[in-house]
């Protein structure tokens, strides 16, 4: 009798696996008795406030066309995990140490704050990782390139021309 009963019991459960399962293609799933959602966005079903938004097409300017000028307007531009004074990666602490020991100012934006601007300096690069330096217009790369060029001479040569940051302006 118990056999029977664990054997009836156990099919039913199996039988609502198999329901639970089956509920996945159609958008929602149910798990632990609990009903989840995944609305696609711009559905009639999701409730306006809670519909994503895009910050970009009410700018006057897209992020594209703010990457292009901060890359232009800067000898040193630097897109990182943070901001120079408070990096939060060690691959952008590299690079902010690295360029330091030349006393050149640097120009930073901090990708973590705004994932729009992450997509935007990609988009313009074709860089996959961050830290991204640009130096006079030119994508140099990240920390280890940087490093590399640092140890080579290279980078001195590159940055020779570019003005010094004076001691006051520290």
């Amino acid at each position: 009798m118990a056999r029977q009963l664990s054997n009836i019991f156990l099919n039913g459960m199996t039988g609502l696996q198999a329901a639970r399962l089956s509920r996945v293609a159609y958008g929602s799933f149910y798990q632990s008795w609990m009903n989840y959602s995944a609305n696609v966005p711009g559905d009639s079903d999701t409730h306006e406030d809670f519909r994503p938004t895009n910050k970009v097409e009410s700018c006057e300017r897209s992020l594209g066309d703010i990457v292009e000028q901060d890359v232009k307007d800067n000898p040193v531009m630097l897109y990182m995990k943070g901001v120079p004074e408070f990096p939060q990666c060690g691959f952008s602490s590299l690079a902010v140490r690295v360029l330091n020991q030349y006393n050149v100012p640097i120009s930073a934006r901090n990708i973590l704050s705004d994932p729009e601007l992450k997509g935007a300096v990609k988009a313009y690069s074709h860089w996959p990782t961050f830290p991204q330096i640009f130096i006079k217009g030119e994508l140099i790369g990240g920390s280890d390139i940087i490093l590399d060029m640092h140890k080579s001479g290279e980078l001195k040569e590159k940055l020779k021309d570019i003005a010094p940051v004076s001691e006051d302006s520290k």
